[in-house]
């Protein structure tokens, strides 16, 4: 075959992975424990069990290196996956750069984002233990449209506390939410007393993940038939997500080929070490050496700017402690357009992986993000979703390098969604609207200085 004749990989659905990877048992160390926040002693699993379903509680501390992945789940994944791996040719060509760069492309799924490799299995596992209900927040939306459409397939109810800020500009997300069957709240709302205080203290709160998730939070905890589910941060999410990088590892067996520079956007991290653990596993086996590298916003830098510290998963102070790279759970974001990354911490794993150098970490600022967007939507014909462009402005960065060099590099990164309802966020980039949010250091030591009192 000749090289740039092939522009897609994919796989039958009979090579579709039949198991979720959990990169704890092979870590030089185990992450520090998830602390109850009145004792201050490791949770255990009662402490989840009026949020999480025992199943779920059991992924987020299992030390076993595979899980299997229900034939119901796999079932319901078949409706999209496997996902499509693809090589950007024409956006090389663009560049003018000898980089080869792939991406692996979530936005096929019913929700339009890589969300659903997590939402499907969480919705199973609740439904298993009779669960009515699930509350959630989002940000930007996907993954409250994700566990809609998941709890449709179960017959679970879904509600969803959405960020103001995104509740306001993608008006369309909530509308794709209420289609699936979910109800959506803009956040901070009136009915929870979480929700009421940020109100009271100022009445056109744009929200933030924190504040939703204390609302969701909330809401479950008083109802024994009642549960809630989060997209991203903790184990058991990040487990679900790991079928990306399994995937993508058969793609490039296929094509002969290995990363040299693995790029993804990180919020909360779920889509990051979705596609990024299992090609670390094979990196801390000796088997290849790629940089992996995390891309975040410029205006919520919680890998870059934070702390590594135990923290709140809230802004009310409901959730067990996490140690995590943090800019504080009281942190609002300013407003960008990817609503999805605009969350105060990093996930715990993540985090205790940054911690021992088996990742590189970034930001990038909004304008440059959707440059590179409209670059990639020109070449490649896919509107991305805000979140990714993050990934791709550091995968063009990476190719222009490459340029310079003359380094025939791999790179892969991970489209973890489209943009078909964030094209206001398009707009005000085009009109010469948007504007980048860089808060400064005060900002940042103003938030950390509410961190919890944990002796180390």
């Amino acid at each position: 075959m000749a090289d740039g004749l092939r522009h897609k990989v994919v796989l039958d659905e009979s090579e579709m992975p039949t198991q979720w990877y959990n990169i704890v048992p092979d870590l030089p160390s185990p992450p520090p424990p998830a602390l109850h926040p009145g004792t201050l002693q490791p949770a255990g699993p009662d402490d989840f069990a009026p949020l999480f379903p025992m199943e779920l509680i059991l992924q987020e501390v299992s030390t076993e290196r595979y899980i299997d992945i229900p034939e119901d789940v796999q079932d319901v994944y078949k409706l999209w996956r496997p996902s499509p791996l693809y090589r950007a040719h024409r956006l090389e060509k663009a560049l003018g750069t000898p980089a080869r760069i792939y991406y692996k492309y979530e936005g096929v799924s019913p929700a339009g984002s890589h969300k659903p490799n997590t939402a499907v299995p969480q919705v199973y596992y609740n439904a298993k233990a009779g669960v009515r209900k699930l509350t959630t927040e989002t940000g930007a939306g996907q993954w409250g449209t994700a566990l809609a459409f998941a709890c449709a397939q179960y017959g679970l109810e879904c509600e969803v506390w959405q960020v103001g800020a995104s509740f306001d500009q993608k008006p369309y997300r909530r509308t794709m939410i209420e289609t699936f069957g979910g109800t959506v709240h803009r956040s901070p709302s009136e009915l929870t007393a979480s929700g009421r205080a940020q109100l009271a203290e100022r009445p056109d709160h744009p929200g933030s993940l924190g504040i939703a998730i204390s609302e969701a939070v909330e809401v479950a905890a008083q109802s024994d038939d009642v549960k809630y589910a989060l997209g991203s941060v903790l184990n058991h999410v990040l487990l679900h997500q790991t079928i990306i990088g399994e995937e993508a590892l058969l793609q490039f067996a296929k094509l002969d080929e290995t990363p040299d520079v693995i790029v993804g956007c990180t919020g909360g991290g779920s889509n990051f070490g979705g596609l990024t653990f299992p090609f670390l596993r094979e990196k801390m086996a000796g088997r290849m050496s790629p940089t992996i590298r995390a891309v975040e916003p410029a205006s919520c830098p919680s890998l870059t700017k934070g702390v590594y510290a135990y923290d709140f998963g809230d802004t009310a102070g409901l959730t067990p402690l996490m140690k995590m790279h943090t800019l504080g759970h009281g942190f609002v974001p300013d407003p960008i357009h990817a609503g999805g990354l605009r969350y105060h911490g990093m996930s715990p794993l993540l985090s205790h992986i940054y911690e021992l150098g088996l990742i590189e970490a970034m930001s990038v600022p909004q304008t440059e993000c959707f440059a590179a967007a409209v670059q990639f939507a020109r070449t490649e014909g896919i509107v991305p979703a805000p979140e990714p462009t993050h990934a791709l402005a550091a995968c063009i960065r990476e190719a222009l390098a490459c340029k310079e060099s003359g380094e025939e590099k791999v790179i892969l990164t991970a489209l973890c969604g489209h943009g078909h309802l964030d094209l206001a966020s398009y707009e005000a980039y085009l009109s010469g609207r948007m504007v980048d949010e860089n808060p400064d250091d005060a900002r940042f030591t103003e938030a950390l200085a509410d961190l919890p009192k944990v002796d180390a």
